[in-house]
């Protein structure tokens, strides 16, 4: 049996195309592509993505809705449109109708999460009405304010000062420049001050608050069965990891000019003197430290590793391969199933990354990993790497120390 044979090209090349059993007159735009069987011109994909292929920086970009082309400018507007960056926005309140003061502790003039955390809750407290500016308040100078979220900045000159003499300062600064909010950590010398500051001033503090709005304040009660909600009072302490920080625009961190009618006020407290003595880091528990060198499967020379861990004075910390070999006690386990860390610098010596090992440093501010895989997942997590194995790591920086008289 005979049939007729099809020929696509001629088929394609036809000016009549077949539709229910009629002959119609098929109209060519004049497009040259492909056709498909009911007349319409099919779409050529490659073709498109050449013609809408357009450069304004150097590298490759497919357009084809051809929005954002510069292929109909002339080449010195190309040039301009390629150059001209975007002008990164700052946030100026001129002239503030309140302040929301957040005093910072930020040891050694660096700003730690929990001082990022709280000028984040401050912007919270200001609103977005644009009324408001928030104040950084320290006791030493600090360096990227405005990045993290300070309107204003006021550094108080109190060295050798005692903790009621701190107090004293700043309620001085609160009588004069009567700040809507006065933020503090709830650790350490902040929560300290900050009792000391409410005891002076005769006013209530809310401690511990977890959940912080322009109009709420939140914190647990009753062994945490129960929450005390209000409005926010004039004095707070924060506890860590309840606010997020400030990602905002870049604010102006102007400098504030400490009254002269906020002198020190004199404490007739019985303290003559207080020193701050740190301790041992050896001794320290993980949850502690701010500092941790830690060990993984690829140590083996442990007597180095101790040695560069009080060189450094950082804490000795392990995974839990080497805490389940028994090469480190249980309590230097890091991870979640061990001590999850808060630490602004960890060292990972051999330590590959494990899911549950990541977890455990997730909130550490600057990762070290020293570790022969190039693509271990550790090295992913550091922001700087060393790929070398530990056990040539260790004594070059032993040495590298000892020379430097560390």
């Amino acid at each position: 049996m005979s049939r007729p044979r099809i020929d696509p090209r001629a088929t394609r090349a036809s000016h009549l195309v077949s539709t229910a059993g009629a002959l119609r007159p098929r109209l060519d735009l004049g497009r040259t592509g492909p056709v498909s069987p009911t007349g319409r011109p099919r779409r050529d994909p490659r073709r498109e993505m050449a013609a809408s292929r357009v450069s304004s920086n150097g590298r490759p970009r497919f357009d084809r809705s051809h929005q954002g082309s510069v292929e109909g400018l002339a080449p010195s507007a190309r040039a301009t449109v390629a150059a001209a960056p975007a002008a990164p926005k700052l946030r100026i309140v001129a002239e503030p109708a309140f302040f929301v003061f957040a005093v910072l502790e930020a040891p050694g003039g660096r700003l730690t999460r929990f001082d990022r955390q709280l000028l984040g809750a401050a912007h919270r407290l200001v609103g977005s009405s644009g009324e408001g500016a928030v104040a950084a308040i320290a006791f030493s100078p600090i360096a990227d304010l405005g990045t993290a979220g300070a309107d204003r900045s006021l550094i108080v000159e109190a060295d050798g000062a005692s903790a009621s003499g701190r107090a004293g300062l700043l309620r001085g600064l609160v009588e004069s420049f009567a700040p809507r909010h006065v933020l503090f950590a709830e650790e350490g010398e902040s929560a300290d001050l900050a009792r000391r500051l409410s005891v002076s001033i005769g006013e209530p503090i809310l401690t511990d608050v977890e959940h912080l709005g322009p109009r709420q304040a939140i914190r647990a009660t009753k062994g945490r069965m129960a929450e005390e909600v209000g409005e926010p009072p004039r004095l707070m302490t924060l506890g860590e990891d309840r606010a997020a920080p400030y990602d905002g625009e870049t604010c102006e961190a102007r400098a504030l000019a400490f009254p002269e009618e906020a002198a020190p006020i004199e404490s007739d407290d019985a303290i003559l003197s207080d020193e701050f003595i740190p301790g041992d880091p050896a001794r320290l528990t993980l949850s502690e430290t701010d500092f941790v060198v830690s060990a993984g499967n690829g140590v083996t020379d442990f007597d180095h590793f101790r040695k560069l861990a009080a060189a450094l004075k950082g804490t000795p910390g392990a995974s839990r391969v080497v805490c389940d070999a028994g090469l480190m006690p249980r309590e230097a386990q890091v991870g979640a199933s061990g001590t999850v860390l808060a630490a602004d610098c960890y060292l990972a010596l051999g330590i590959a990354g494990a899911p549950q090992h990541l977890q455990g440093i997730a909130a550490c501010e600057h990762v070290i990993a020293v570790n022969t895989d190039l693509h271990a997942a550790m090295i992913e997590r550091a922001g700087l790497s060393i790929i070398q194995d530990a056990q040539l790591v260790m004594p070059a920086l032993l040495q590298l120390l000892e020379e430097r008289g560390s």
